[in-house]
């Protein structure tokens, strides 16, 4: 077996800093994991909603009541961003899964227009629903 020196080289890109340059492809490509959990976090609070409107009015009213107020507008504001990032993201993996456009160029731009157009569809649902 070959003698592997690996005290000198960084053995995984989450050691962001001084051993790894963050890419907007790399950070793109966790934050769809990240949305990916959060949209099944969201999922879980609709869930939780519904089965608070068939228990009781007083745990709907609860619930109801966190949703629709301060705290509510935020959660499904974020909510809805990372429903539209992820749907972005699986989108790119698409294109990507049918061989289009596997450069660093536009994984680059696609990581930028994930984020924007994530933001301007999320602000886009807030205002229409």
């Amino acid at each position: 077996m070959a003698d592997v020196n690996r005290g000198n080289r960084p053995l995984s890109p989450f050691m962001i800093g001084q051993y790894y340059r963050p890419q907007m492809t790399s950070i793109s490509s966790i934050m769809v994991r990240i949305t990916g959990i959060a949209s099944l976090g969201m999922a879980v609070l609709l869930v939780l909603w519904l089965l608070c409107a068939a228990t009781s009015p007083d745990a709907f009213a609860v619930i109801d009541g966190l949703l629709t107020g301060f705290v509510g507008d935020i959660l499904l504001l974020l909510g809805s961003w990372a429903i539209w990032f992820h749907m972005l993201g699986r989108l790119r993996h698409v294109i990507w899964d049918l061989g289009y456009r596997v450069d660093i160029e536009f994984g680059e731009l696609m990581g930028t227009v994930m984020f924007i157009g994530a933001t301007v569809m999320a602000i886009f649902t807030a205002i229409v629903v």
